[in-house]
């Protein structure tokens, strides 16, 4: 029996808009009326697969590879982004920009927007294409960005849970240890919304909750009304701990 391995390149203008053509097809099959937008990465960006979304009135809003022609355009961007840092304006101060550009590739121009960020690392610029409507800024933070979210929520199941390790010789036993892990993702995220909203346990990764608040040290005493629980006076996140722990014990068993 053969076995062939798809090439580990990234896709091309073609293959980009044979898996669009195909999943839109099927989604606007059921639903004829839904507005689609489609988000990627700076992969998605091929003129082919463009040039089919705006054929089919499909929004897109892809990354765009930098190169020498963008940023020279957004070089003034950088600098006053790294002025305003330099006057106290913020630990990271980003500027944004729309402009107009084709690609040499490209049969007509499109709406790119520059992002640009300056940081203690130096300035960091960042692209994306779209035929959105919208103001730049909203665009990246609310539309581009948003599944950078969705990502950290995937690398908080894999990684820090490690549900990735299914090397059990049996299909069945790995579905239950990825149940399991799915069980206690469920757990950790359900602690981490108990905390206040302004809460340094709010916005923490699931890895720093593991190390930081149940991998603890501690003296567990079990009394006739209640269980004592005494940390080292070294903990340095007591308040924290006290005050979630104060939240569970008044959910409803």
């Amino acid at each position: 029996m053969a076995i062939i391995l798809r090439p580990g390149k990234t896709p091309d203008g073609a293959e980009v808009t044979l898996v669009l053509r195909h999943v839109i097809g099927r989604i606007r099959a059921r639903w004829p009326a839904v507005d689609i937008v489609v988000r990627g990465d700076s992969h998605y960006a091929r003129p082919e697969a463009m040039a089919w979304c705006e054929r089919k009135r499909v929004g897109y809003i892809f990354g765009l590879a930098g190169n020498p022609v963008l940023l020279r355009r957004v070089g003034d961007l950088a600098e006053d982004a790294a002025l305003g840092r330099l006057s106290g304006e913020g630990d990271k101060v980003r500027r944004y920009r729309e402009l107009r550009y084709a690609a040499k590739s490209w049969t007509v121009e499109r709406r790119v927007i520059a992002r640009v960020e300056a940081g203690p690392q130096g300035a960091d610029s960042r692209f994306i294409v779209t035929n959105l409507a919208g103001l730049p800024k909203a665009l990246y933070e609310k539309i581009y960005c948003a599944r950078g979210q969705a990502e950290n929520l995937i690398k908080a199941h894999k990684l820090h849970l490690a549900s990735d390790r299914t090397s059990c010789s049996k299909a069945t036993a790995n579905q239950f240890r990825l149940l399991i892990h799915t069980t206690a993702y469920w757990l950790m995220l359900s602690l981490r919304g108990l905390a206040p909203p302004t809460s340094f346990w709010r916005d923490a990764q699931f890895d720093t909750i593991r190390l930081c608040l149940i991998k603890v040290a501690g003296r567990v005493t079990e009394m006739v009304t209640r269980i004592k629980i005494a940390l080292p006076t070294a903990y340095p996140y007591q308040v924290g701990f006290t005050d979630l722990a104060g939240r569970l014990a008044k959910l409803p068993p």
